[in-house]
C-alpha cells in the first residue's frame, strides 16, 4: 500500500499538540509496517529525525504552510497535483488538514473543534478557514479520528457525522516524563524561582489556554494566602493578546509570575517534576497532553471540569471552573496547604498514566486506516 502523508506540523524544536501526535505515532507506524510505503509531504526542508525508517520518501510542497491563503493553495490546488502523480491507495493528515478535491481514501484526525465555540480567539481569516473548511474536511475523510470520547462526540453532533465514522485514539506521553528528585527539584527552583515552590502552567500561549483567568487567580490566591509560591509560564507567546497583556500588567503580585518561553523536553521535565502543582485551566480542549505529562513526572494536577479534562484526568486531578478566578485561586490555596491531597493525586496519576500510551495510540490510527481501505 502507497500512502501519502501530510507532514506539515512536524518542525524541528516546534513539537506542540499536533506536531507531538503527528511524530509519535508516524514513527511507529511507519517503523511497524516496512511492507507499505509512505511518502511524507512537509511544506519546508525536513529535518532528518522525522525520517523514521526506510520506507519513507520526504517530499517538499512549497510554500510553507503559515496562512489560510496558503492552506487553501495547498490543500485545494497542489495537493490534488501531487496526489495525482504518486496515485496513493491512502491520504492520512494528523492534523485535520485534507484535500477535498480528490477521490484518493482518506483518513483525517481531527483533534477537537473549539474554534466553533470560541471564533474571536483566532485571526479573522484563521477563524474564516477553520469554520468553512473543516466540516468540509469532516465530512470528505473516509474516516475520521479523534483524542477522546469528548471531541468524538463534538465532531459527530456539529457535524452531522455518525459516530461510528469517527474512531477515538487517545493521546500518549513521552518516555521523557518521570518524577525528578528532589535533590534536582532544589536545583530547579534556584533556576527558575529563586529557591521557593511554585505552580506551573504548559502549553501555547492562547487564549483558550486561560491565562488571563489563571493571572486573576493567582493574585486572588497570594492575596488570600500571603505566599511566598511562584507562577511559571511555560511556552511561546504566540498568540499573547492585549487583554492578557492589560490584566498580567495590572496584577499585584506579577512579579512572582516567571515566564520560562519554550525549553526542550527534558528541561520541561525538570521543571514540571519540581512543581508544587500544575494549573491547567483551559476553557476548551480535545485532550490536553500537559495532563499526562503532570500525571508522569509525579506532579500533582489542577484543571477544568469541562470538555475532555474530566475524561482524561479521571480521579486523578482537582477541578475546578475555569471561568471563575476565584475557583482556581481556591483550588491553589487547597493543593498548596494539603500534603496528604497532593500525595494522595500524586498517586493517582500514577495509576491512570497507565491507560495512555503512544504504541496503543498508534495501534489504533493504523486499525482506522485499515478500516478506510477494506
Amino acid at each position: 500500500m502507497k500512502i501519502v502523508v501530510n507532514t506539515q506540523c512536524l518542525i524541528k524544536n516546534k513539537l506542540e499538540g499536533l506536531g507531538m501526535f503527528s511524530f509519535e505515532t508516524l514513527k511507529r507506524i511507519t517503523s511497524q509496517h516496512p511492507e507499505h510505503q509512505f511518502i511524507f509531504v512537509f511544506d519546508r526542508k525536513w529535518d532528518n529525525q522525522f525520517i523514521f525508517s526506510d520506507n519513507i520518501k520526504p517530499v517538499i510542497l512549497y510554500p510553507p504552510s503559515r496562512h489560510p491563503f496558503l492552506w487553501h493553495l495547498r490543500f485545494d490546488y497542489l495537493f490534488p497535483i501531487l496526489i495525482s502523480k504518486y496515485k496513493p491507495d491512502l491520504f492520512l493528515s494528523t492534523d485535520g488538514w485534507m484535500p477535498i478535491n480528490t477521490n484518493v481514501k482518506t483518513v483525517n484526525v481531527i483533534h477537537d473543534i473549539n474554534f466553533e465555540y470560541y471564533p474571536k480567539d483566532l485571526p479573522f481569516w484563521y477563524r474564516k478557514y477553520y469554520r468553512y473548511y473543516f466540516p468540509r474536511f469532516a465530512k470528505k475523510a473516509t474516516r475520521l479520528a479523534t483524542v477522546s470520547e469528548y471531541s468524538r462526540s463534538d465532531i459527530a453532533k456539529k457535524y452531522n457525522i455518525p459516530e461510528n465514522k469517527i474512531d477515538v485514539l487517545y493521546n500518549g506521553c513521552s518516555d521523557n516524563f518521570f518524577p525528578i528528585p528532589k535533590s534536582e527539584q532544589e536545583n530547579i527552583r534556584l533556576k527558575y524561582s529563586d529557591n521557593k515552590p511554585y505552580f506551573v502552567f504548559v502549553g501555547s500561549i492562547h487564549p483558550r489556554k486561560n491565562l488571563a483567568n489563571l493571572f486573576k487567580a493567582f493574585d486572588l490566591f497570594k492575596n488570600q494566602q500571603l505566599s511566598s509560591i511562584k507562577l511559571l509560564i511555560v511556552g511561546e507567546k504566540r498568540w499573547w493578546t492585549e487583554e492578557m497583556n492589560l490584566i498580567f500588567q495590572n496584577m499585584f503580585f506579577k512579579n512572582d509570575v516567571v515566564f520560562t518561553g519554550r525549553v526542550d523536553s527534558t528541561e520541561l521535565n525538570k521543571i514540571i517534576g519540581s512543581a508544587i502543582a500544575m494549573t491547567y485551566v483551559s476553557y476548551f480542549e480535545g485532550f490536553g497532553i500537559p495532563i499526562l505529562e503532570a500525571f508522569n513526572c509525579g506532579t500533582p494536577l489542577i484543571t477544568s471540569n469541562i470538555t475532555s479534562m474530566p475524561e482524561i484526568a479521571g480521579d486523578a486531578a482537582l477541578f475546578t471552573d475555569p471561568f471563575s478566578p476565584g475557583s482556581i485561586a481556591d483550588a491553589m490555596k487547597k493543593i498548596s496547604n494539603n500534603e496528604v491531597l497532593r500525595n494522595d493525586l500524586v498517586q493517582k496519576g500514577y495509576k491512570r498514566k497507565e491507560l495512555y500510551n503512544w504504541d496503543k495510540s498508534a495501534s489504533l490510527l493504523w486499525n482506522c486506516i485499515e478500516k478506510a481501505v477494506e
